[in-house]
């Protein structure tokens, strides 16, 4: 645990950069696994710390894990998944709650921990319950544990708020349900529709995911097969905010265009120039940049994930811009850190004032998230002088090998410590 990156700024990014297998795609596929009886064939899975922990995790149930290469696992379900998931693996990451909805579909029971992953504020498990106890479970919440058992029936689930996890631990469940089950505002997000497709791949009945009426046809068998993880939205708008903070000239390659449709919509409001083909993007930063209002919302508005990331951004565009932070009340946490940086940014409640003071110094910040340390790196980059990003774990949960990909772009950061 620990570390930090050492970074010198005052670069331009410049080439090709390659996006990995998205984290928030190759997780709930991870932890679907378990409900199919079948050899699978996974690709594209990224080499990230919180895979590492699923990895783990699925194990301990009896999954067989085996790696062919970079990104590709052979993976084979037991007959019969163990329904009990240790409290010091699921401690390392949020997603751990997605088991429950595998395992209640495999073996009508599932014994799982309250999950831990990044402070970012309130995660509630209310609504993935609400959705098991309409598909008539049995749910409690005992000495720290989630417990669901009983036999499943088709219904229709109503989400109060289109949530990610909720929407697929219900998705899950819904396979081991008997007969048909609709999910009402269910989250759109792309990682959504790439746990629905894994699942029909394996030979599940799941039509509508992207839209917010997803419908489930159970029982489904579930066999093995290939399956290749989308790449992750998340990665490349990172590297595109880079790209435009520098006054850069990055080609974010392999990418799907249409899930960073709302991010390409927000840079080139700021002032940079976007230019989209197929399968990659090409981000021109510009030394004239404009200050925005960027407000947080589920797919597809702007993604959280992101938020930080271009708040960084905001804080060296001269002028007058306003984040709302829509979705977690602890994502603003990336202020106090710009601060010690020279950045002019007031938060009231969920929101934001950020006056661009042009200009960033290199100081000792520390990640306390995933996203707010790819944030305070891609400060580094513009900062003058010297920034030391403290407790790097936070980053290698979520994206693979950040100081390699951004040095191939002219990036100076090493690592020290750790």
């Amino acid at each position: 645990m620990g570390g930090l990156f050492v970074i010198k700024g005052g670069s331009a990014l410049q080439g090709r950069v390659v996006v990995s297998g998205a984290k928030n795609a190759a997780l709930p596929i991870l932890a679907a696994v378990p409900m199919a009886r079948g050899q699978i064939l996974l690709d594209n899975v990224p080499p990230i710390a919180d895979v590492e922990a699923m990895l783990a995790l699925i194990a301990e149930l009896g999954v067989s894990v085996q790696r062919e290469g970079e990104g590709r696992l052979v993976l084979v379900p037991p007959d019969r998944p163990a329904g009990l998931v240790s409290y010091h693996l699921a401690k390392r990451l949020r997603a751990s709650n997605l088991l429950l909805g595998s395992l209640l579909a495999r073996n009508g029971l599932a014994r799982v921990p309250l999950p831990g992953g990044c402070d970012i504020g309130s995660r509630p498990m209310d609504l993935h319950l609400k959705a098991f106890r309409a598909l008539g479970a049995e749910v409690e919440m005992d000495h720290g544990f989630v417990t669901a058992s009983g036999s499943l029936v088709g219904t229709e689930i109503y989400l109060d708020f289109p949530s990610v996890g909720a929407t697929e631990n219900a998705m899950m469940a819904a396979c081991g349900a008997l007969g048909q089950t609709v999910i009402i505002n269910a989250a759109r997000e792309p990682e959504v529709v790439d746990l629905a497709n894994f699942i029909n791949t394996m030979g599940g009945r799941v039509r509508g995911a992207g839209t917010g009426a997803i419908r489930v046809d159970g029982p489904c068998e579930l066999a093995g097969g290939y399956y290749s993880v989308i790449p992750d939205r998340i990665e490349a708008g990172t590297f595109m905010v880079g790209a435009v903070m520098t006054g850069g000239d990055v080609v974010v390659d392999a990418v799907i265009p249409t899930h960073l449709q709302p991010v390409i919509a927000k840079l080139r409001e700021v002032g940079a120039e976007v230019f989209e083909e197929e399968e990659r993007i090409r981000v021109v930063g510009r030394p004239q940049l404009r200050p925005l209002t960027l407000k947080t919302m589920p797919y597809p508005g702007f993604p959280t994930d992101l938020q930080p990331q271009m708040t960084a951004l905001l804080s060296i565009v001269k002028g007058t811009s306003l984040v709302v932070e829509n979705l977690f009340e602890n994502r603003l946490r990336i202020a106090c850190e710009l601060q010690r940086m020279g950045a002019d940014i007031k938060v009231e409640g969920q929101a934001a004032v950020v006056e661009g003071v042009g200009r960033l110094s290199g100081s000792r910040v520390q990640a306390t998230d995933l996203r707010c340390g790819a944030a305070l790196v891609l400060a580094g980059l513009v900062a003058e002088g010297q920034t030391e990003v403290d407790e790097i774990h936070f980053i290698e949960r979520g994206y693979v090998n950040l100081d390699h990909k951004l040095n191939s772009l002219g990036a100076m950061i090493r690592r020290a410590g750790g």
